[in-house]
C-alpha cells in the first residue's frame, strides 16, 4: 500500500474514481489478511525534498511536501485505511519501497517468506512503478491492482501498467485478486 497518507489522500479525495481505489485497497487488504498474507503500509514523510527536487516540481509543489512532512500528515497513514495492528508499517525515504538503503521493506517482508506483492496506492506512474520495478529487480513477483492505483493524468497511469505488463510483472483489477484470495482461503 504506497502513500496512502492524511496529505495525499486528502488532495486526492476529489479526484475522479479516487474513492474506488480507496475502497479497493481495503478489500484488498481484508482478503490478503484473510489468507495469512502480510499487508504494509508505506509513506514518505520527506522532511526535505532531494537536491534537485525543487528545480523539477517548483517552490509551490516543494513548500506543500515540507508542510506535509512537519505537520506530519506524510508520515501517517489516511484514516480512511483499514490498517490492522499486524500490519507493516514503513516510511521510505524515496519514491520506491524497495530501493535498498530507503526502506526496511523488504528485509521485514523477506524475514516473513513473502515473495509476492501487490502494488496498490499513489502515484501509479511515480512511486507505485519505483516501488514495482524495484521489486522485480529483488526477485518478488509483482501484480499491480489496476483499479487500486491513482495516476498521475490519464494515460500516465494506463502507460505504467503496459509497463509492468510486458516487462516486470502482471496487472489485475481488485476483483479478481480478492476471488483468487478468497478461493485459497
Amino acid at each position: 500500500m504506497v502513500d496512502l497518507d492524511v496529505g495525499t489522500v486528502r488532495r486526492m479525495q476529489d479526484e475522479p474514481g479516487f474513492g474506488d481505489v480507496l475502497k479497493h485497497v481495503n478489500e484488498l487488504a481484508r482478503a490478503v489478511r484473510k489468507t495469512g498474507g502480510v499487508v504494509a503500509w508505506t509513506v514518505s514523510p520527506v522532511h526535505s525534498p532531494g537536491p534537485h527536487f525543487r528545480e523539477l516540481y517548483g517552490d509551490k509543489t516543494a513548500e506543500m511536501y515540507e508542510k506535509e512532512a512537519i505537520s506530519g500528515e506524510a508520515a501517517t497513514v489516511s484514516l480512511e485505511m483499514e490498517v490492522m495492528p499486524e500490519d507493516i508499517r514503513v516510511a521510505k525515504e524515496g519514491y520506491s519501497a524497495f530501493f535498498p538503503g530507503k526502506c526496511s521493506l523488504h528485509e521485514q517482508l523477506r524475514v516473513r517468506g513473502v515473495d509476492t506483492v501487490l502494488i496498490v496506492g499513489t502515484v501509479t506512474n511515480v512511486c507505485c512503478e519505483s516501488s514495482a520495478r524495484d521489486a522485480y529487480e529483488l526477485n518478488y513477483k509483482v501484480i499491480m491492482i489496476s483499479d487500486a492505483l491513482k495516476g498521475h493524468a490519464n494515460g500516465l497511469h494506463e502507460a505504467t501498467l503496459a509497463t509492468i505488463f510486458r516487462n516486470f510483472g502482471d496487472v489485475r483489477p481488485a476483483g479478481e485478486i480478492v476471488s483468487l484470495l478468497n478461493a485459497r482461503g
